[in-house]
C-alpha cells in the first residue's frame, strides 16, 4: 500500500497494514469501534463504524493474494442489528485467517461481530453484554410485530451459537436474565468470564492476538 493511501485508510477508517520482516507476512488490521452505523446515520458526534465502507474493503482483502491474514480490533456498544449481523456474516465467510481482539466493550450486536472471526481474544477488563433485541421508536402492538422481533433474535442467537462454544438455549437464558440495571434484561461478562462461558477462546492482548494470527497463517500454508 502506498504511504499516502495507508495514511488515509488509518485516518478515515482506522485501518493499517502490518508487514512483518521477520515472518514475511502482510496482515491488515481493521477497527470496529463505537456504534455500528446502519441504513440511517448515527447521531451527530457519535464515533461510528460504517459497514458500507468495511464490506468493499473486506472484499478487496479476500481477493488480494498478498494479504495473509486480518486482525479485527473490537470496541463497540452495538448499533444497527441488520447491518451488524450482515457484517458479521461477511467476516465469517472470509477464507483468510482472521483473529479478533475485544478491547473495552462488545455489547449487543457487537457479540456476533466478536465471534465471527476464526479465533477471539478478549482483554481482561473488556465487557460483553448479551441482551434481547430492543424496540425503539413507534412500534405497532400486533402479534406480527413481536414475531418479527423474535425472528431477528433467533438470527442473532443462531449465529453466535454457530461461531462459539455455547448454545442458542443458553444465549436465550442470558438474554432474559434480570440485568444489573433497574428494569433491564441481559447478562454481562468481564474478560475471563466470557471465555469460561464459551463465547471466546482466550484472555489476552495484542501480543496474544498477533501470535495466534501468525500461527494460523503458518498453518494455512500462506
Amino acid at each position: 500500500m502506498e504511504k499516502d493511501c495507508a495514511e488515509e485508510y488509518l485516518k478515515e477508517y482506522g485501518i493499517t497494514v502490518l508487514e512483518s520482516s521477520r515472518e514475511g507476512k502482510k496482515i491488515w488490521m481493521l477497527s470496529i469501534i463505537g456504534e455500528i452505523e446502519g441504513h440511517e446515520n448515527a447521531k451527530e458526534g457519535a464515533k461510528t463504524t460504517q459497514y458500507e465502507h468495511l464490506l468493499p474493503i473486506l472484499t478487496r482483502l479476500e481477493d488480494d493474494r498478498e494479504v495473509d491474514g486480518i486482525l479485527f480490533l473490537i470496541n463497540t456498544i452495538g448499533g444497527d442489528v441488520s447491518c451488524g449481523l450482515a457484517l458479521a456474516e461477511f467476516i465469517a465467510s472470509l477464507t483468510k485467517p482472521t483473529v479478533a481482539l475485544v478491547i473495552g466493550d462488545s455489547h449487543s450486536i457487537g457479540v456476533p461481530l466478536s465471534v465471527a472471526a476464526d479465533y477471539t481474544v478478549i482483554s481482561p477488563s473488556a465487557t460483553v453484554i448479551v441482551h434481547p433485541v430492543r424496540m425503539s421508536g413507534t412500534v405497532l402492538g400486533a402479534p406480527q410485530t413481536y414475531e418479527y422481533f423474535r425472528l431477528i433474535q433467533d438470527r442473532i442467537t443462531g449465529f453466535i451459537a454457530d461461531h462459539s462454544n455455547t448454545t442458542k438455549q443458553q444465549l436465550q437464558e442470558w438474554m432474559v436474565a434480570p440485568g444489573i440495571l433497574s428494569r433491564d434484561l441481559g447478562t454481562i461478562f468481564v474478560g475471563k468470564e466470557a471465555v469460561d462461558a464459551g463465547l471466546f477462546q482466550q484472555v489476552g492482548g495484542i501480543s496474544e492476538a498477533l501470535s495466534e494470527l501468525h500461527s494460523r497463517i503458518q498453518k494455512s500454508g500462506k
